[in-house]
């Protein structure tokens, strides 16, 4: 087939209807016909605005013939399920992370995904932010030496405004504080540069706000191929976003100018051995845009980047997190 995939957008709340106004600037890759959401009348004059069929049911979009692919911005939980069924529609699949909140849920996404011919995509947008593309490419030619060391930060305060009963903040839904809000992105991150972790430790605590989940989390993971991460994320502090590697040959440490809700650019401070100490500054990318561009791109048969041993990787990490935070020791990952 050509022309722009035409996808269905599953989940019209906050994030979603972000994926859908930085999807205006992409029509010739990805165009959005139709959208589900539960509460329609929250977005039932957006969507007219648009011309996008609006429904409650999940079911339509998945047996709308016009529908190619499924942008799922919804509950964690809900995930594996729609996964399944969107696969057994013969529909692609793009899923806002996590993936899933265990290893063998994310194995049983990849696996029916894969056996059906289907393109998986995953909300990792860091990826694709220019300077991290610059660094993992940086990592893959070598110019960064062994890779030994990540620290990462990634924090805001945006939940704290929230209900106290949103999806976002339970604890079976979004457990150990902000790791599946916004530390999920520094372990994809961590995966893809270090490969399968080993072990982790992780310690979430409740320190300034109500949050039932907890609201300041730091997990240190080690690597089965050796490496170290420091990951650690708050939802009642302002607004942080940084990113930092260092290997033999040099180190990069990348920090977001602005959430990427609205993406203000990045500044990044980096030294090769025997050279100075650099810092420069890159101007506004849509990271979101350009992920959801690589997806449809891949169903019109090019590459994505995130590949399945990623996602399971990251998943069994993840579900290692959640452990160690319940049982405050170190706990060895799927």
């Amino acid at each position: 087939m050509a022309g722009p995939v035409k996808i269905a957008l599953v989940g019209m709340g906050w994030w979603g209807q972000k994926m859908l106004s930085v999807l205006q600037s992409a029509p010739e890759d990805i165009r959005v016909i139709r959208a589900v959401e539960p509460n329609l009348d929250s977005v039932r004059a957006l969507c007219a605005g648009h011309g996008i069929a609006l429904s409650a049911d999940y079911a339509d979009a998945l047996t709308d013939p016009e529908v190619e692919a499924v942008v799922l911005a919804t509950p964690h939980a809900l995930h594996t399920a729609q996964i399944a069924a969107a696969a057994a529609a013969g529909k692609h699949i793009f899923c806002e992370k996590p993936l899933a909140l265990t290893k063998v849920e994310a194995e049983r996404s990849v696996a029916l995904c894969r056996e059906a011919g289907l393109v998986l995509g995953m909300g990792h947008e860091r990826r694709f932010e220019p300077p991290v593309a610059e660094m993992l490419a940086m990592a893959d030619a070598g110019t960064l030496g062994r890779i030994q060391q990540i620290e990462a930060n990634f924090s805001h305060d945006k939940f704290l405004s929230l209900a106290r009963d949103n999806w976002r903040l339970k604890a079976d839904q979004a457990p150990a504080g902000g790791m599946t809000a916004t530390g999920i992105h520094l372990l994809d991150l961590s995966v893809r540069l270090l490969g399968a972790a080993e072990s982790v430790l992780c310690i979430c605590e409740q320190l300034s706000s109500d949050l039932p989940q907890g609201d300041t989390v730091a997990a240190f993971v080690k690597f089965r191929g050796g490496g170290t991460s420091y990951v650690s994320a708050s939802l009642a502090n302002p607004f942080i976003s940084r990113f930092a590697v260092f290997g033999s040959k040099g180190w990069v440490d990348i920090r977001d100018k602005a959430h990427v809700e609205a993406p203000d650019g990045w500044i990044v401070t980096s030294a090769m051995a025997g050279g100075p100490i650099t810092t420069r500054e890159i101007g506004k990318a849509e990271p979101v845009k350009d992920n959801l561009v690589a997806f449809a791109r891949a169903v019109r048969g090019g590459d994505y980047p995130i590949t399945a041993d990623h996602l399971i990787n990251n998943i069994a990490l993840l579900e290692a997190v959640f452990a160690s935070a319940k049982s405050g020791r170190i706990e060895t990952v799927a």
